[in-house]
């Protein structure tokens, strides 16, 4: 396999953004992407790995399907795993390690899959197996058809290499991403987020206006691998760092726990993006408007997920919608929760409201208003 080969790859969604995830995809120009259960097939080359790794911003992780065939019992696995040439892609002096998933096939056993899979390219290639090991080969068997696959990103694409502190149950800046964008959100208008935590939304919306490259800023597992190219990577890398646009506006946001704005300005450092946000302690009520266009307000209040706990927090988001109808004239809303009833409660104009998408635990939805009155 030469790095202008073509391929399938698949990029990992969070179960309920695909479509999302698929219209960021063909933003970015990766033009055959299609939504699928579990996330975003296309077509490409080497490339591609890496720029997505880069540049997409809602991918859990980028998955290169290098061979697929068909196997009905683990000896004939085993004799076509070897035939692969793996040598193409991966490098005998690299640690690997095999998962495997079977569905609806002969072959049902996933361990003993593995095993197949770990000892053909340990043989063949003479790369040591090692569980704790970066780079995995990836196996699905579905319906006696054996797809391989490597993981070209390593850790979770939320990791973008900048944020050190969080608060409890944050949310991924995968996530924050893709809720950005079903918000229609293109970097043009300012954002205020009145419970920032650990500055989400804040630090992915100014990095999006700014143009820079989620990726810019960490490894990725297809360093590993034999098909890199150093540098050309170093070359697209060094683009991601670069703003291709300075906004005249600011990103605000805003937490009753000083810790939290702490950990916010010290994200936002590390992110670059100090001179385009603010943070500041205050709580929901004290909340008033930046003096600058009508933009977008982003909000991921407490979901109290304990019996009893939501009907506590009604009076937070009743505060909450009673200051942005108070204060935030023209601006537009979106807000996450994990239950209508508590969505409710901020008695906002929404006008709706996504399909569920599972965050912590719970399933949580969208909720999304157009300009304030």
């Amino acid at each position: 396999m030469s790095r202008d080969d073509k391929f399938e790859i698949f990029l990992v969604a969070v179960p309920g953004l695909e479509s999302t995830l698929c219209e960021e995809a063909r933003a970015l120009q990766f033009g055959d992407a299609t939504a699928i259960k579990g996330g975003v097939t296309f077509n490409g080359g080497w490339a591609d790995v890496w720029r997505a790794n880069l540049e997409i911003r809602g991918a859990t992780r980028v998955i290169a399907r290098i061979r697929s065939f068909h196997a009905f019992h683990l000896a004939q696995l085993d004799k076509r795993a070897r035939k692969l040439g793996w040598g193409e892609v991966l490098r005998k002096d690299v640690p690997f390690r095999v998962e495997a998933a079977c569905k609806a096939s002969r072959i049902y056993h996933s361990g003993a899959a593995a095993q197949r899979i770990a000892r053909a390219i340990s043989e063949e290639l003479g790369a040591p197996h090692a569980e704790d090991a970066r780079i995995t080969v990836m196996v699905r068997i579905e319906k006696d058809v054996c797809t391989i696959g490597v993981d070209t990103s390593g850790e979770l694409l939320h990791k973008r290499g900048h944020k050190e502190a969080v608060n409890k149950a944050p949310m991924r800046e995968t996530m924050a991403a893709l809720f950005l964008r079903q918000c229609g959100y293109d970097g043009r208008v300012p954002v205020v987020d009145p419970m920032c935590g650990s500055g989400t939304f804040v630090i992915e919306a100014a990095e999006i206006a700014a143009g820079l490259k989620p990726g810019r800023a960490r490894h990725f597992a297809f360093e590993q691998l034999a098909t890199f190219d150093a540098d050309a990577w170093e070359l697209l890398r060094r683009s991601g760092e670069t703003r291709t646009a300075n906004p005249d506006f600011k990103f605000h946001g805003s937490d009753r726990d000083a810790g939290a704005v702490a950990m916010s300005r010290a994200n936002a450092k590390r992110a670059g993006v100090e001179d385009l946000t603010t943070f500041q302690q205050c709580a929901v009520s004290e909340l008033v408007a930046p003096d600058e266009l009508p933009g977008l307000v982003i909000v991921n209040p407490p979901y109290g997920a304990r019996l009893g706990e939501a009907s506590r927090l009604k009076p937070l988001y009743r505060a909450l919608g009673q200051t942005l109808i108070a204060r935030f004239a023209g601006w537009r809303v979106g807000l996450i929760a994990s239950d209508t009833a508590l969505a409710q409660a901020a008695e906002l104009p929404f006008k709706s409201s996504s399909a569920p998408v599972s965050h912590g635990g719970l399933r949580v939805r969208l909720y999304q208003t157009g300009p304030l009155a």
